[in-house]
């Protein structure tokens, strides 16, 4: 089993926070950032000895920047402040130095002469018994590709200089980890993994403040990683990621994030390479759909989202045995309302408070949720309930893996005996979270390797109070989809007043016949302004009697090459929550993103026409 390292430039807090977070997720080393030491009150000497009280190598010590120098006199200044390094490293029992390419105007340019630079330096690395790790800066002046680091490093021939490949400036520069064969063996002296989104701009930009961990963003890191076990490397698996985001974080939740992103993507290279000998981790057991949503209510928001639900025609079926729980279904969507939450901040606010997914092995889709640091749920459970097994997602809500049948969970439930009218509802098509903005990314690793849920393109979406950025998860046989959404920048006192809004979508094979039992009902269905359906007429070819309906029913319309995608929403219930229906057609996949900035406002109006709200919500 490889060791798993962390930089400490990935943890928010000092030096001593990193440190405890890194040994919080059970990583085996860390690389010390020397900025963080610099900052530290502990001595190298102290840091080491902290370390080994909780288990932690120190694999790397890092960065040594613009080594090379066509000023003799400035490469002798720097040997000496390298010697000083090393000094350093000696007191903190760590063997190998990560030294950049330089950037400095002054950096060498010749291969022949960069080896003889390098090889002085290791020299003075040998004789102290260290190593030098050279690493291509992918903004480097000379040297930016790792090609160009292996050259001078294969001239110089040092037994104390190799490489350090970095899967950022790698991938960054769009080089191919296949070439790394050519590498000898033995010369891969570090590595470190980044993942990142691809984005048009600076390379040192785009380093400095977008890197995230591995299977959060679009690199191809299994290939990666392959390629650098295939030329010999049999060193740490260690994350290097600068990011905005998880600088300013909580460092043990940074460190948990980081440690499940490693794993990840050990299962993803063991899948593709079963002889590279990494550890072999059982698939997540196959999920088949939503067995329930559970929405946490109150005395002032639970009777306002029955009685929607009610209109909705869901029945009221059955009540929880022992606590004040209620179960509403209608075909194969069951809502659980559940006011056992006492939330006294938050009077008459609904939210979602757990997704009850069905697993073809619940018990196994705990164990690998615990064996990936999901957090695992204390229940308390009373005579004949069901033993149901529930983590915590990323932003607090519960996951339970169980399955409908006569002695699950539903025996939990006592038959009320009422049954609703129904409006063609057939079952739960995806819920939408709304994910803080410093846990989307986590959110999107959590559901990839914990649930093994698919993850789909990130999407920006225009909306009224600042951009959304959107990413769908979800199974091989799309019954088990989840749409997390987070605001990129919310700042200042104004807002839409409706915090992290969150819907439940339900499946019907006839919108239309549903959205007419709806309004004769009386359900709080969103309006619609003329302006959208105008649009649609401009933009699709519709027939005009099915436009006709989708004015004066209220309905949203999507298409693509290969499907269409109707839906309706209610207004928000509790401050919060929101109901869509929808109706798939044909191969359709996506989630109506491109009306999103309509229903935001179209929300918006809503509230503020309901009464005693203020012009503008503060």
């Amino acid at each position: 089993m490889p060791e798993r390292s962390i930089a400490t430039v990935c943890l928010s807090g000092t030096l001593e926070d990193k440190v405890a977070a890194a040994a919080a997720a059970a990583f085996d080393g860390i690389e010390v950032f020397e900025p963080d030491l610099i900052a530290s009150p502990w001595t190298p000497a102290e840091l080491a000895a902290r370390c080994a009280d909780l288990g932690l190598s120190i694999d790397l010590y890092q960065p040594f920047r613009d080594l090379d120098s066509t000023d003799p006199d400035r490469f002798a200044r720097n040997l000496r402040r390298l010697e000083r390094k090393f000094d350093v490293m000696e007191q903190l029992g760590t063997p190998t130095v990560l030294v950049c390419s330089s950037v400095s105007p002054d950096a060498v340019a010749g291969a022949e002469q960069l080896a003889q630079q390098l090889a002085a330096a290791a020299d003075r690395a040998a004789d102290r018994g260290l190593r030098i790790a050279f690493e291509a800066l992918a903004w480097g002046r000379h040297v930016s590709t790792w090609e160009e680091s292996w050259q001078p490093v294969a001239l110089a021939d040092h037994p104390a200089l190799g490489l350090c490949l970095d899967s950022f400036h790698v991938l960054s520069r769009n080089g191919d980890p296949a070439g790394f064969a050519d590498i000898a063996p033995g010369k891969i002296f570090f590595l470190q993994l980044a993942d990142a989104p691809h984005l048009q701009m600076d390379v040192l930009q785009w380093s400095r403040h977008h890197r995230l961990f591995p299977g959060q963003g679009a690199f191809d890191l299994p290939a990666f990683l392959t390629g650098v076990l295939d030329a010999g490397y049999d060193g740490p698996l260690s994350l290097e990621v600068f990011n905005d985001v998880f600088r300013q974080a909580d460092p043990v939740r940074t460190a948990v994030d980081a440690m499940r992103s490693l794993l990840w993507l050990e299962d993803q290279a063991a899948a593709e390479r079963p002889d590279l000998g990494l550890p072999v981790r059982p698939a997540a057991p196959r999920l088949s759909g939503y067995s329930f949503v559970e929405l946490a209510v109150d005395g002032v928001s639970g009777p306002q989202v029955g009685d929607v639900l009610a209109r909705l025609g869901f029945a009221h079926a059955g009540q929880h045995r022992s606590k004040p729980v209620q179960q509403w279904e209608q075909g194969d969507a069951r809502v659980l309302l559940n006011a056992s939450v006492v939330r006294p901040a938050e009077t008459g606010v609904a939210g979602v408070a757990a997704l009850g997914l069905e697993s073809e092995d619940p018990a196994g889709s705990a164990q690998r949720a615990a064996s990936l640091l999901a957090p695992v749920l204390p229940r308390s459970r009373g005579v004949a309930e069901a033993d149901l097994r529930a983590v915590a997602a990323p932003d607090g809500a519960q996951v339970f893996f169980t399955r409908t049948v006569p002695d699950g969970w539903p025996a939990d439930f006592l038959p009320t005996g009422v049954r609703g009218g129904g409006v063609g509802v057939t079952r739960i098509d995806h819920v939408g979270l709304t994910q803080p903005f410093d846990s989307f990314d986590e959110a999107a690793l959590f559901y990839r390797e914990v649930l093994g849920l698919g993850p789909e393109e990130v999407t920006e979406i225009p909306a009224p109070f600042g951009l959304v950025r959107d990413r769908a998860v979800t199974n091989s046989e799309r019954s088990v989809r989840l749409s997390l959404t987070a605001s990129l920048l919310r700042r200042g006192e104004w807002s839409p007043g409706v915090p992290e809004p969150q819907h439940v979508a339900f499946a019907t094979d006839d919108i239309v016949a549903a959205a007419r039992t709806l309004r004769e009902a009386g359900a709080p269905l969103l309006e619609v302004p003329a302006n959208y359906h105008d649009d649609l007429d401009a933009r699709f070819d519709l027939d005009p009697v099915r436009l006709a309906a989708m004015r004066e029913l209220g309905l949203f319309y999507d298409e693509t090459g290969d499907g269409a995608y109707l839906h309706l929403y209610t207004e928000v219930l509790g401050g919060r929550v929101f109901f869509e229906i929808v109706q798939r057609i044909g191969g359709y996949d996506g989630y109506g993103a491109a009306n999103a900035p309509v229903r935001m406002a179209a929300h918006r109006r809503a509230r503020l026409a309901m009464p005693g709200r203020p012009l503008i919500e503060r």
